[in-house]
């Protein structure tokens, strides 16, 4: 068989489905986990300062480095394992260990992070959480466990993956600043599994996380968006009744339009973020497949009360962005077209304006076309009176009876010519 000539980019492409497998995990393990995130312009950031800081922590442990262009990494720091993943606006870092603290939740199982390197970051935390992972014990003692490690009024409890595991999170950020999760394994479950759930757990807090990036624009935003639809609505009733005039109200439409058209590009892309975000985070639950467990509320439910009325708030400030942009552009169009109905009224009487002048210029045209045939008459006279004086001696004539006589038919033929000449010009 004749060689093949592969794309450049065909083992690069299969090989990236392979590039961020899930973490094996035993009972008991302790998990922390910590996304960063710059505050503005996280998208376009200088990415090899992300790199940089892993690096810094690497070398701390001896730990390789990763390779040039990687946005994913694992190595062994100490006795933790370290799973390092770059996203667009994010970057995470879960690092995870056989056994767990005495105290649950112990704020010291964060110091596998220094504090030197933490305030080197090159960004902002965005989310941070413990998941401390058990035996699944007897229903008593479960329960136990969950009245002593989080707060009851927000606690979602669910059984997962066909009953392999229970997990459970109150959502709430504990006076060391992290979240809490527990997940409690059966005997018989999978390291595997229990790494997938784990990282499912990290991932629906930190794209939840991020997510409500998106509900802080849109509450900034409403204010500025009722004061323009205030402002608006009553452009458009003065419109109506014309009590401004079109320079004015063409100012103030190009000022709201350039104020709407502002808003709406500097919130775009967080907002398409956020359902981005959203769908993540819906999808990472489905695949949890939940089962109610003892009566809790399950995560499911827990976002659907908690987490869904932010993300309409921003769908809905989205939307009313859209529409008040919208009536922004028809006001406009009818503005335009206001104006363009003046205007023609204003060229109609123009034009009638002309029509008039134009007839009173022909009446003074034949006017003045009279006055010049007396004058051009008066002329001929004289000059053919001057002509026929020597007529006038031999047929006994005075200069007066000739005149008399000669002036009619110059008159006569002066307005013929006149006359011809006009006609010639029409």
């Amino acid at each position: 068989m004749p060689p093949i000539q592969d794309h450049p980019l065909r083992y690069q492409l299969a090989n990236e489905l392979h590039a961020r497998p899930f973490p094996n995990m035993s009972s008991p393990s302790t998990v922390v986990y910590l996304a960063f995130k710059q505050p503005v312009e996280a998208v376009h950031r200088d990415r090899a300062k992300d790199v940089e800081h892993l690096i810094d922590l690497l070398d701390r442990h001896g730990a390789a480095h990763p390779k040039p262009g990687a946005t994913h990494h694992s190595a062994q720091i100490g006795r933790h394992t370290l799973k390092w993943e770059q996203h667009t606006e994010f970057v995470g870092y879960m690092v995870y260990s056989s056994g767990v603290s005495a105290r649950a939740f112990d704020p010291v199982d964060f110091e596998v992070f220094p504090t030197e390197w933490l305030e080197q970051a090159p960004g902002q935390r965005v989310t941070s959480l413990i998941v401390r992972v058990e035996p699944r014990p007897a229903a008593q003692s479960l329960s136990t466990a969950l009245q002593d490690w989080f707060v009851p009024e927000s606690l979602a409890v669910s059984s997962v993956l066909d009953d392999g595991t229970v997990v459970a999170g109150d959502f709430r950020i504990d006076p060391a600043g992290h979240m809490r999760f527990a997940l409690f394994a059966n005997k018989d479950t999978d390291t595997s599994r229990i790494g997938r759930v784990v990282q499912r757990l990290c991932e629906i807090e930190t794209y939840r996380a991020m997510s409500m990036l998106g509900f802080s624009r849109a509450r900034g935003l409403s204010p500025s968006i009722g004061g323009l639809d205030t402002h608006l609505s009553e452009m458009m009733v003065e419109m109506t009744t014309g009590q401004e005039s079109a320079d004015q109200t063409l100012a103030q439409l190009l000022t709201i339009s350039a104020e709407l058209e502002s808003m709406g590009a500097q919130a775009a892309f967080r907002f398409a973020a956020t359902g981005a975000y959203e769908a993540l985070v819906n999808q990472r639950i489905s695949m949890l497949r939940e089962e109610r467990f003892e009566g809790y509320q399950t995560f499911a439910d827990f976002m659907l009360r908690r987490y869904e009325p932010a993300m309409r708030t921003v769908k809905s400030t989205e939307a009313r962005l859209g529409t008040l942009a919208d009536r922004a552009r028809r006001a406009g169009e009818l503005f335009r077209t206001r104006v363009d109905v003046e205007r023609s009224a204003q060229n109609q009487a123009l034009l009638e304006s002309m029509d008039r002048r134009a007839d009173q210029a022909l009446r003074l045209q034949t006017t003045v076309e009279g006055l010049s045939v007396v004058a051009i008459s008066y002329y001929g006279v004289s000059l053919v009176s001057y002509a026929a004086y020597p007529i006038a001696s031999m047929l006994d004539l005075t200069k007066g009876n000739l005149t008399a006589i000669i002036t009619l038919p110059v008159v006569a033929l002066v307005w013929l010519a006149v006359r011809r000449i006009r006609k010639k010009l029409h």
